[in-house]
């Protein structure tokens, strides 16, 4: 889409009177040339002209005569001439094309007339700037702007009046920040302020660049140069004050940094002299300044002294890198000092920022350096010095530096700073390869060997690896990767299903593959084959493989790159995917080669990359039954896929063929109602695009025929076609609109139906496709009832789709059927269902463009004194929509204000009858449609707009004693004139909001005395008589808190809306419908509702409406308006900090609606100003929050509960982004010191806040894993990017590990201690530190490691998690040793177990993540083993503690599995046996039958046994030199009198079953067997029954099993009776139902397939039959529905499908009935598991055309009902078979039959009630 340029406004000049009288006058002097008086003539009219655009014609034709003049010609009115082309140039506004066409004309003069065009532009200049208010100033700098832009003739004029326009902007820039201290407070004109500052700046610096040689010449003079030279001192002055002062925005601060330098290098030149200048300016040092001259060294010197913001520094540096010349800066020491100077400043500021967005301005100024640098060794690297080359080269301390920059911000939330540190990664591989001269190969440069290593090394989910990766790959090519890392297409491509990180994997993977196939390219012409092996082969077998959920962003990111690199590609694809089998059965949930094509397919036609033959990608290489089949096909991904092939096209007019149309046929009845919002949204999308298509290629189509005399029958047929299927599709979308269609369906018809309308219209136009004749009144009916649809969005698109249905079908223009659309509107407006009153808005909607509307509706209102306007005859839209909107709005509040009337008299009566909420939403939704800013009836509007609001106020007031109460749910106020007034009166004195703060004092108590019953529930009779209401305190409850937010939108909507009446800042009053004093008013209301209302309900409904106030308060052109924020937040903060027990701001444990009401007035600042409210508010709420010596007693803790909890509020706010970042530090000391409060609310407020915290600093929970690496950090980015934390985290836990101690029994656990681990463990170390950690972890290690020996189990498993990131992993074999020489050599008295517990648990740690880390270095033991053979005592009965025992098997299993290699293969084998030792002398071994274990932790240290003999037997056994013990092991194992330990055995055998598919595992005797089979009989444990259940059912599939009770051998019928006893008694437990069911069964199938005639599979046939059958009713659990599902799928082919009828007609039947209740399930997971019995279907019973894939459950329904059709045939049942499947279809049931009649089996259920 090519997107136009907006064009420039060109506005007409405007002149005072007086000044364009006398122009016109010099312009009339007569005597004159004739070609000078046609000049004069021309610019005459151009005077009198107000037309701009004829202005600018006539301003060309000047400039035009101006050039032909000659010398003869000159007279005094060429003067004239001129000099009214200088007022106009200097009188427009910025951006008029006028300036531009003065400009031209005046560059088109002759040689000769320049020096007196030259002095009329100077003369007009001066007086401008010598005569200007400061209104004028930005309209004065914007005029010397333009003079140097472009125009000769006015930069030659800025160069005579230099000194004169030097002294102008300092005058300019000497006013504003005198102006932005007057504007505290206005947010909007500080913001013009400031942009007007920075175009100042601007100015100036191009001023001082385009009169470089001027402003040299100058200052030599003798005359002029000191006066030149005090005007450069003064402007320098104000860049510097600028610069300096932090409430300029940072664009301004910067700009002023580059001034500086600009200026210093305009009069110091180029030499070696400025840049030691700007050294002395980055350093603070005086002396550096001594080259400037006296006048410069003055100013400089006040830069240098005192403290100044540290920001000053990096803007110095970004005037130092933007303004020098680099590339050719003369070779020097002192510009090599400055060079190497700037990035260690800008190094030393990265630790002290806390803003992002300076955070941003450091990257882009390192990005900045890098490039100098580079332009420096790019110009001339012999004259540089070895010592600054060796600087800039790979492995340099500077290089060092910069690494560990970009390490810490690679991560960082902002884009732009993750962009820039990938530039200034790349810049410095740049810098090391031009530092080098003499480049080695990238595997033989060990710099770039050893950072490839290490990046390739690191944890995938660090989004900074990718970018870093690019810039290898684009300097060394993709072979470099590859050689190091051959799987890295595959680990890439492996990532693409994390939706965070496809972006990024993408991005690598298409620099890799375009550099790959360059670099074969160059090498060999045959690359072809290579390249698709490295990047396609595996791309399909993740297509193939991977279920399609995983492979989304495959396609969106990945694939369409890789075609637009190679086209040739698809072939390749096509080829493999046909050539691979098709899989009939789709356990993995893969999408297949069918999948896979249809996927490759449809993204190359998208991309315009077809096959060679067109006809080959529809007759050949996809045919039409393979296309059908996968449009209804069973995964969602596969279907949209080929719907996308059908649909999608590279060009929108490619015409739409028959056989897409009927594909479109075929998809979309079985895809209408699918239950996937994902699915419908991709349809609705890819269905928009075919008829988008249509559209266009129908406009073709007309055309030709209009265009060709004799046009081709092809084309005819086509519109034909095209008309035919349309017709057909909106006939079909409207039928499916019945009363009692389901959602989805509704919702898919809709939208497409939409779209109809939108690109062909409901016209009768016969010209066109004349959609409109097809829709009759009843379809437009039903569509008017999916307004009172209760889903929203049915509603809007019903209400859309009527307006664009033809007028006669819908109806409302006859009178009584728009009488009655009126009233029943009406009707709803006053219904108790709040969703009633949706629908009565959605209908007047419809309404509101109607003509006879206000008719219709005085008709329905009996009072006669109601007035309403009636449009006139044929007025336009917009006026009927005005009048409707009028009318319906006057209609609507003459009712709501006689309700609340009423209302007031009694609200229960209101609550039953006409509830508020129901009016207010109405008038809400009326006046949205609504544009405010063009409406005529103003008198009418602002009389409207005050009633509605004084009607919003009562209305409050009449729910404000219920919104407000302690306890509004058992609220019900009764009628004033009831007998029980008095009582009423008592209630609502208890229960009316206390003012005042005692929440935290004192309990509240109410009075003895009880209200009369009767107040808790009340019967109330209609007026009529009619059936009464039971009014419930809900009732009451939900008519107040829907009129408080309708309260609350409508106030919002009016102030939002309507034009404000007001005066702006030149006085100049604007007309509106709402006053100032309105607006302030609706704030007050907000304020009182915000801040002291105590239930959540009503203030969060105020808020919603008070952030539109507040948006709206910043953008009004009220000063008084805008300043309001400000002083509303001043006040709170106030009254916050004087907040004491007779405060009225209601106090409770979350500060109620404080917190929103400050969350409001802060978010409405805007985000490019300086943000000085909110810095205000956080210093203030900071300094609050924080604990004080002075705030102990209970009132003072009232202010640091709201500070606490509003700063919660602001952390969570995502509106306030980046900008919150800079005080999170704070935040989180003063939620860690909140603990240590005595106060209840203090504590739990600070838990809240340190929740928002942790959220805020390591983003959103990303997965089910808590210490998952994608929700943590590593400890150099934390705490460079919150530095202040460093030292708060390391003394609050040295003084939390001081009170850790154990030895005395006592439990001491510090209020902070959890709060600093659990952070603490959400760091983790980076691979990329090195072999030291630059940011000082080590202090941390002493302290954690001391809260090991807590007495407290969590502390010390927190402290064990919290110790690992600051271990590097080159550390942790030393650390481990070290610490398990802590450990006691030997029992004794004085063991601490809680110290040794502690100690084993930071060792299982870090060894856990030593195995997990990828970038792991070569064994080094540091005496470990060693060290575990010498304390092998603590797992031998020697130790008596049970946890420590089972601590230090967990350690010792950890180093003896297969995944770490941390230990050498002779001690893991002597720490195996030794393990083995312990093992079978421990208390489960050691006897027969094993001991009882009792105490703390038994079952933790018998499950720690179980693992390591488990791995001695079941897992690794061939490791563990015991194969000759793995059946003894096993056998005490399952017969261990834990039931845990049973369970954990029969798991591990679970999962070595299912990983060893065939044959018998050497490990499982028949005394294995035998044992699992006796367990099944006798097991009592429900769980642990059920993993032996499952064991067996895997062992048993396609193998024959002996069942055994210790020496007795059961025979089938007593294994299936028992069985089927089991599952019948085993409801309760879920997971042993499901185990039994599936054992019992596949039992069944397995006897009756090998022998039918079975007698005890026989017996059991009609239990077992019913048994399935009430597994599949819809009350079932998921789980028992998803195991019959695969009981009857895996029976399809042997047992439902048999010729014989094995199972007789009533069971088949049952069965079959069953299948077909799954695939109507709720369940989406169950229906699509019960849809795949068509791919157990023997081929000769499915149609010819069938493709053996699985379907969608609608098409599996379908084919499983013309199967059984079929099979009856083939059984010789036709008519039982057609007798019940008329009765299923009708849901009847003949009861009298004998349960043996087929009609038995028929449930009420209808089974083809599709809905």
């Amino acid at each position: 889409m090519v997107v136009k340029k907006k064009a420039a406004k060109v506005e007409a000049v405007v002149l005072d009177e007086e000044k364009l009288n006398k122009l016109i006058a010099s312009l009339c002097i007569s005597g004159a040339d004739e070609e000078v008086m046609q000049v004069a003539q021309s610019l005459q009219s151009f005077l009198q002209l107000t037309d701009p655009v004829q202005q600018v014609q006539l301003i060309k034709k000047t400039g035009s005569q101006l050039e032909v003049l000659t010398e003869e010609h000159s007279d005094d009115i060429l003067d004239a001439c001129l000099h009214t082309l200088s007022v106009v140039y200097t009188t427009l506004q910025a951006k008029n094309p006028l300036r531009r066409a003065i400009a031209s004309a005046l560059g088109s003069v002759p040689v000769w007339l320049e020096e007196r065009a030259n002095n009329s532009l100077c003369g007009c200049l001066s007086d401008c700037m010598n005569s200007s208010s400061s209104d004028r100033y930005p309209q004065i700098v914007d005029i010397i702007a333009a003079c140097l832009d472009g125009f000769p003739l006015g930069e030659k004029c800025i160069n005579r009046l230099l000194p004169e326009v030097l002294k102008f902007l300092h005058k300019v820039l000497e006013n504003y920040p005198q102006q932005n201290r007057g504007l505290s407070g206005r947010h909007v004109a500080q913001a013009q302020l400031m942009q007007s500052c920075l175009c100042a700046v601007k100015t100036s610096m191009l001023v001082l660049q385009r009169s470089q040689d001027s402003l040299s010449s100058a200052l030599q003079a003798e005359r002029d140069g000191s006066r030149l030279e005090d005007t450069l001192c003064s402007l320098l002055g104000c860049y510097i004050h600028i610069l300096t002062d932090e409430e300029f925005i940072q664009s301004v601060q910067s700009t002023a940094g580059m001034a500086v330098v600009l200026l210093i290098r305009s009069v110091m030149g180029a030499g070696e002299g400025v840049a030691a200048v700007v050294c002395g300016l980055l350093l603070s040092s005086v002396p550096d300044l001594a080259s400037a001259p006296r006048f410069l060294r003055r100013r400089c010197e006040s830069l240098c002294g005192g403290v100044r913001p540290s920001a000053v520094s990096l803007f110095l540096c970004h005037g130092a890198l933007a303004m020098l010349s680099w590339k050719s800066a003369p070779p020097g020491p002192q510009w090599e000092r400055l060079l190497l100077l700037v990035p260690d400043t800008l190094l030393g500021l990265d630790v002290s920022v806390k803003e992002s967005s300076t955070a941003m301005v450091v990257a882009r100024v390192l990005t900045l350096w890098s490039a100098a640098a580079l332009d420096g060794l790019q110009g001339e690297p012999r004259l540089l010095s070895p010592s600054l080359r060796d600087s800039l080269s790979g492995g340099s301390d500077l290089q060092r530096r910069l690494l560990e920059h970009i390490y810490s911000h690679w991560e960082h939330p902002l884009d732009g700073v993750r962009h820039q540190t990938r530039s200034l990664f790349r810049n410095l591989l740049l810098l090391h390869q031009h530092a080098n001269p003499s480049l080695l190969p990238p595997h033989e440069d060990p710099y770039v060997s050893q950072l490839t290593h290490s990046l390739l090394g690191l944890e995938w989910h660090m989004r900074g690896k990718y970018g870093s990766l690019s810039c290898l790959v684009e300097l060394y090519g993709a072979k470099h990767l590859l050689d190091v890392d051959p799987q890295l297409p595959a680990r890439l491509l492996g990532l693409m299903g994390d939706q965070t990180l496809a972006p990024y994997a993408s991005d690598l993977l298409e620099r890799l593959f375009v550099s790959h196939k360059a670099q074969l390219a160059a090498e060999t012409e045959d690359w072809t084959e290579s390249w698709h092996q490295t990047w396609v082969s595996p791309l399909l077998l993740v297509l193939c493989g991977a279920r399609p959920e995983q492979t989304t962003y495959t396609l969106d990111y990945f694939l369409p790159k890789l075609l637009r690199c190679s086209p040739s590609c698809l072939t390749h694809m096509v080829q493999v995917l046909q050539d691979t089998p098709p899989c009939s059965t789709d356990s993995s949930g893969s999408r297949g080669p069918l999948g896979a094509l249809m996927t490759c397919l449809r993204a190359a036609r998208a991309q315009g990359v077809t096959p060679p033959s067109e006809q080959a990608l529809w007759g050949g290489l996809v045919p039409l039954r393979l296309l059908r089949s996968a449009l209804v096909h069973k995964h969602d991904q596969v279907r949209m896929d080929a719907l996308g092939l059908v649909c999608e096209s590279h060009r929108s007019t490619e015409v739409l063929t028959p056989h897409e149309m009927e594909l479109i046929r075929h998809f979309l009845p079985a895809n209408l109602n699918s239950q996937s919002a994902g699915v419908r949204q991709q349809t609705v999308s890819l269905l928009k695009k075919m008829l988008c298509r249509m559209k266009d290629s129908s406009q073709l189509l007309q055309k030709k025929l209009i265009q060709e005399a004799d046009p081709e029958q092809r084309v005819q047929d086509s519109l034909h076609q095209y008309k035919e299927f349309l017709r057909w599709l909106c006939v079909s979308l409207l039928d499916t609109l019945h009363p009692g269609a389901s959602f989805s369906k509704c919702l898919m018809s809709l939208h497409l139906l939409g779209l109809l309308g939108q690109f062909f219209t409901f016209s009768t136009d016969p010209d066109g496709f004349a959609l409109g004749e097809v829709v009759t009144p009843t379809q437009a009916q039903n569509v008017l009832y999916c307004v009172a649809s209760n889903f929203l969005e049915v509603k809007q698109l019903a209400s859309a789709l009527l307006r664009q249905l033809p007028p006669p079908a819908v109806g409302l223009q006859e009178v009584d059927r728009m009488r009655c659309v009126v009233q029943a509107a009406l009707d709803l407006s006053t219904s108790n269902k709040p969703f009633d009153s949706v629908t009565a808005a959605h209908l007047l909607h419809l309404l509101l463009h109607q003509p006879d509307l206000t008719e219709a509706l005085v008709s329905c209102s009996q009072e006669e004194e109601l007035q309403l306007a009636s449009p006139p005859a044929r007025a336009s839209e917009a006026v009927i929509l005005e009048l409707n909107t009028l009318a319906v709005v006057q209609f609507l509040l003459h009712r709501l204000q006689s309700e609340v009337s009423r209302a007031e008299s009694s609200l229960l009566q209101a609550a039953a009858s006409f509830p508020l909420y129901g009016r207010a939403h109405c008038i809400t939704a009326v006046l949205q449609h609504l544009n405010t800013q063009s409406l005529t009836q103003t008198q009418q509007w602002r009389s409207l707009v005050s009633q509605l609001i004084a009607v919003c106020y009562r209305m409050s007031d009449v729910v404000l004693p219920v919104v407000q109460s302690s306890s509004p749910e058992g609220l019900i106020p009764m009628d004033t004139e009831s007998e029980t007034s008095e009582g009423l009166q008592k209630i609502l004195q208890e229960i009316q909001p206390r003012d005042t703060n005692d929440f935290f004092n004192s309990a509240r108590e109410l009075e003895s005395s009880r209200p009369d019953d009767r107040a808790q529930r009340t019967t109330l009779n209609t007026a009529s008589g009619a059936e009464g209401y039971r009014v419930t305190a809900q009732m009451v409850l939900v008519c107040c808190w829907r009129s408080m937010k309708e309260v609350a939108m409508l106030l919002g909507q009016l102030c939002q809306s309507l034009p404000l009446q007001h005066a702006d800042g030149n006085d100049h009053a604007h007309c509106g419908l709402i006053t100032e004093e309105q607006v302030e008013g609706v704030g007050l209301y907000f304020r009182q509702q915000l801040l002291q209302s105590r239930h959540r309900g009503a203030f969060e409904l105020a808020y919603v409406g008070f952030v539109r106030l507040t948006d709206m308060l910043c953008r009004s052109g009220s000063r008084v308006l805008q300043q309001l924020p400000s002083r509303w937040l001043s006040e709170v903060l106030e009254e916050v900090k004087s907040s004491d027990p007779s405060s009225k701001l209601c106090a409770t444990r979350r500060s109620a609606g404080i917190p929103f009401y400050i969350q409001a007035l802060l978010s409405s600042e805007p985000k490019s100003s300086s943000c000085s409210l909110l810095k205000m508010t956080m210093r203030e709420l900071t300094a609050l929050a924080m604990p004080s010596a002075d705030r102990n007693t209970d009132s003072s803790t009232v202010p640091q509960v709201h500070a606490l909890n509003i700063l919660r509020a602001l952390y969570r706010d995502t509106r306030l982004g980046e900008n919150i970042i800079p005080f999170v530090s704070d935040g989180v000391q003063a939620a860690v010191l909140g603990f240590t409060s005595p106060v209840w609310a203090v504590r739990n407020s600070s838990t809240l806040l340190f929740s928002s915290l942790i959220t805020r600093i390591f983003g959103v929970k990303r997965g089910k894993d808590e210490h998952s690496k994608k929700n943590r950090m590593t400890g150099r980015e934390f705490f460079t990017r919150f530095p202040a934390l460093y030292p708060f985290l390391l003394s609050q836990l040295e003084e939390a590990a001081a009170t850790v101690e154990s030895d005395s029994g006592h439990v001491k656990l510090h209020p902070s201690l959890f709060l600093l681990l659990l952070v603490l463990s959400r760091l983790y170390p980076s691979p990329m530190d090195g072999s030291s950690s630059p940011l000082g972890l080590a202090p941390f290690m002493p302290f954690i490691i001391r809260c090991g020996r807590s007495a407290v189990y969590r502390t010390r498993e927190m402290a064990a998690r919290a110790l690992v990131p600051f271990v590097l992993v080159t550390q942790v074999p030393s650390t481990v040793g070290a610490l398990l020489q802590e450990l006691p050599s030997g029992p004794g008295p004085g063991i601490q177990q809680n110290h040794i517990h502690g100690t084993l648990l930071q060792v299982l740690f870090l060894l856990r993540s030593f195995q997990t880390d990828s970038h792991r270095p070569l064994p080094d033991s540091g005496g470990i083993g060693g060290a575990l053979c010498q304390h092998m005592w603590l797992a031998s009965r020697q130790n008596g503690c049970l946890v420590t025992r089972g601590a230090f098997l967990n350690v010792v299993l950890c180093l003896c599995g297969q995944k770490i290699n941390l230990l050498q293969d002779s001690e893991v084998s002597s720490l195996r046996q030794e393990a083995l030792s312990v093992l079978m002398a421990s208390e489960l071994f050691a006897s027969d039958p094993p001991c009882d274990v009792v105490g703390p932790g038994s079952v933790q240290y018998l499950l720690s046994l179980a693992q390591v003999a488990l791995s001695a037997s079941v897992e690794l056994p061939d490791l563990w030199d015991s194969s000759h013990l793995a059946a003894q092991l096993l056998q005490r194992l399952l017969r261990c009198p834990q039931y845990e330990v049973r369970e954990l055995a029969a798991e591990s055998i679970l999962r070595r079953l299912k990983e060893e598919e065939k044959g018998r595992p050497m490990w499982l005797d028949e005394t294995t067997l035998s044992n699992l089979t006796s367990l099944a009989l006798h097991e009592q444990h429900p769980q642990c029954l059920a993993k032996v259940l499952q064991v067996l059912s895997v062992w048993s599939s396609g193998r024959e099993l002996r069942w055994r009770d210790d020496a007795k051998t059961l025979s089938q019928d007593e294994v299936l009776l028992h069985l089927l006893n089991l599952t019948q008694s085993s409801t309760f437990s879920v997971e042993l139902h499901c185990a039994a069911l599936t054992l019992l069964s596949q039992l069944v199938t397995e006897l009756l397939t090998f022998d039918p005639q079975c007698s005890s599979a026989v017996a059991c046939l009609a239990p077992w039959g019913a048994l399935v059958s009430s597994c599949c009713d819809e009350e079932q659990p998921v789980e028992v529905k998803l195991t019959a599902t695969k009981v009857l799928v895996g029976c399809t082919s042997s047992l439902l499908t048999d010729p014989a009828l094995v199972l007789g007609l009533p069971t088949t039947l049952s069965l079959w009935r069953s299948l077909f209740l799954l695939l109507q399930d709720e369940d989406q997971e169950v229906r699509d598991s019960a849809s795949d019995f068509t791919s157990q279907v023997p081929a000769h019973l499915l149609s010819t055309d069938a493709v053996a894939v699985p379907v969608c459950p609608p098409a599996a329904l379908e084919v499983g009902v013309e199967l059984l059709c079929r099979l009856c045939e083939l059984w010789g049942q036709v008519g039982a078979g057609i007798l019940v499947l008329l009765q299923w279809l009708l849901g009847e049931e003949d009861e009298d039959e004998g349960p043996d009649e087929a009609s038995s089996l028929v449930s009420v259920f209808k089974v083809f009630n599709l809905g």
